[in-house]
């Protein structure tokens, strides 16, 4: 990292890996050497302002529209309640905890551009949840939707570091007479953008704890930048004029990067809606008249059903992230609408799609190509390079890169400078990447990335439970469904009304979208003999295929 530092609280510099942990970083593109001081808040929205263009629509909900003046105002007042009333200094972390919606945009740059660090969450994490990242992350001040703040407090209860909770979007109420709206309209509408350092963290985003507890996977300044310079400009070929309506979280990389810094780095505009449903999002792209639709598989594959009957002839392009898109749900949406959708892999740790396809560029059967500004490789089990149309796992070098807080796991995503993600894949002789699997034991349910150990802890906590062990099982609408397989204690008898108080404790434990939508009861799991689960014979009851031996 460079010499020069804005930050004044340097926890999150100071926890970083050791500079030889770190990937190597690839900026071949002239257009990814950025200057060594940078602030990414400044360049999405200042310099619009600046350059003239401040009248330019920016975001749009249901309300109306705001330009990029008036979100800068917004911004440059709220960056004022952060320093002036609550006296955060750069490097300090800021928790944001929202749907999407213009003032939850507006909070994320306020944040960065007042120089802190964002931790960006979905907003149906529960208390169990956000107490892990309020202590990795180190949070003092949390900016939540006043909906949703029953969770933070109970965090607060549980941890003292957590100061201060200040909500927004709930207006005035007996409960909260003292939210972000009202204290911002007695601030001034100036606020002068702190000169961060372009490698100066700005973000962190927590990945889904597959191997054990999410990782805080730390971003600088210059990686936002990178994501639209590579995927934004190169793929996806925005311009000024387009209307982007995307679905995905902020707290999503995917839902981050098509809500604000794709539109915003090319001076267009976003519609900015929460807990868009597949028949919502193109409502809204017809009667916002959009013309980049972003969404997830899983919301593809309903869209194909209902898309008939909207009017979606604005759009340009659509864009599928945050997994793998199947094959059959490509075919379909391109039945339905004629569209190919623009679909890629990327990775939290890398803030951005990195593997993707021009829809007159793409192949059946593949994802696509190295984006412009990354190289990737598949790597056998000791790390070495293998010949085209090999499997092995998807390595990766570009701008932007794994960085831990604080995290030992640093060393097993990284090696000889490539990042490594968690796909197998085979790279073809022509560069296109023929997607396999999922190296680890995720479940991808409704674009909703799970961790079954996740799941297994919360019923583990349920008094009527001995043990447990969760896997994914196919579902034609969903992909995947979790389902958990239940020891009870002696003397309970597993049945319909305890499968389904088991299902109600555990959406009350973590976030909902979590559940086991099926319960099976066994009198023992399948265990090795060290005690270890073999989820694969889980599997294979799944299937109805005999278990192997051994």
């Amino acid at each position: 990292m460079s010499g020069y530092t804005a930050h004044i609280d340097r926890f999150v510099r100071d926890r970083l890996p050791p500079v030889e942990q770190w990937p190597e970083l690839v900026r071949d593109l002239p257009e990814l050497r950025y200057p060594a001081r940078l602030n990414c808040a400044a360049e999405l929205l200042d310099a619009w302002v600046t350059r003239g263009q401040g009248d330019r629509r920016c975001l749009i909900d249901q309300d109306g529209t705001w330009s990029y003046a008036e979100l800068q105002q917004r911004v440059n007042r709220i960056a004022n309640v952060l320093t002036s009333d609550f006296g955060i200094v750069p490097g300090n972390r800021v928790l944001l905890h929202g749907t999407n919606s213009p003032m939850l945009v507006a909070c994320w740059l306020a944040i960065i551009k007042a120089g802190a660090v964002a931790v960006t969450t979905i907003p149906l994490l529960r208390a169990r949840e956000l107490t892990h990242v309020v202590s990795k992350a180190h949070v003092r001040l949390a900016l939540c939707e006043a909906r949703l703040r029953h969770s933070l407090e109970e965090v607060r209860r549980r941890l003292p570091v957590l100061e201060d909770i200040l909500t927004f979007n709930g207006g005035f109420t007996a409960d909260d007479p003292d939210p972000l709206e009202a204290r911002k309209a007695m601030q001034p509408i100036d606020f002068q953008a702190v000169p961060t350092a372009a490698d100066d963290p700005c973000l962190i985003a927590f990945t889904d704890g597959t191997t054990g507890e999410p990782k805080a996977t730390v971003h600088l300044h210059r990686d936002v930048l990178a994501s639209a310079d590579t995927f934004g400009a190169h793929i996806l070929q925005a311009a000024e004029g387009d209307l982007f309506c995307s679905s995905p979280s902020i707290g999503f990389a995917f839902g981050l990067n098509t809500v604000i810094v794709l539109p915003m780095r090319i001076g267009a505009a976003s519609v900015v809606l929460p807990n868009l449903t597949p028949e919502g999002q193109l409502a809204a792209v017809e009667a916002h008249r959009a013309t980049i639709c972003c969404s997830s598989p899983a919301l593809y594959a309903p869209m194909c059903e209902t898309a008939g009957g909207y009017d979606l002839s604005s759009l340009r392009h659509c864009v599928s992230g945050g997994e793998p898109l199947p094959e059959a749900t490509r075919e379909a949406f391109k039945e339905a609408t004629g569209f190919d959708v623009v679909h890629g892999l990327g990775a939290t740790e890398l803030l951005s799609l990195v593997v993707a396809a021009r829809p007159d560029e793409a192949r059946p059967g593949t994802v696509g190509k190295a984006i412009p500004g990354y190289r990737i490789t598949v790597l056998d089990d000791d790390g070495a390079p293998l010949a085209p149309g090999a499997v092995g796992r998807l390595a990766v070098k570009g701008p932007t890169g794994c960085l831990y807080l604080d995290d030992p796991r640093q060393d097993d995503h990284v090696f000889n400078g490539w990042n490594l993600t968690s796909n197998a894949c085979v790279i073809d002789r022509d560069g296109y990447v023929h997607y396999q699997a999922r190296l680890d034991e995720l479940i991808v349910s409704s674009s909703y990335v799970i961790a079954g150990h996740e799941v297994e802890a919360a019923l583990q906590t349920h008094p009527q439970v001995r043990n447990c062990a969760v896997i994914g099982v196919p579902d034609a609408r969903r992909g995947e469904i979790v389902k958990a397989f239940v020891v009870l204690k002696d003397g309970t008898v597993g049945d319909e009304a305890l499968a389904a108080e088991l299902q109600g404790f555990v959406k009350r434990e973590i976030a909902p979208f979590k559940y086991p939508r099926a319960i099976a009861f066994l009198d023992a799991l399948p265990v090795t003999k060290s005690g270890h689960v073999q989820r694969y014979k889980l599997r294979e009851m799944e299937t109805g295929r005999a278990p192997s031996g051994g």
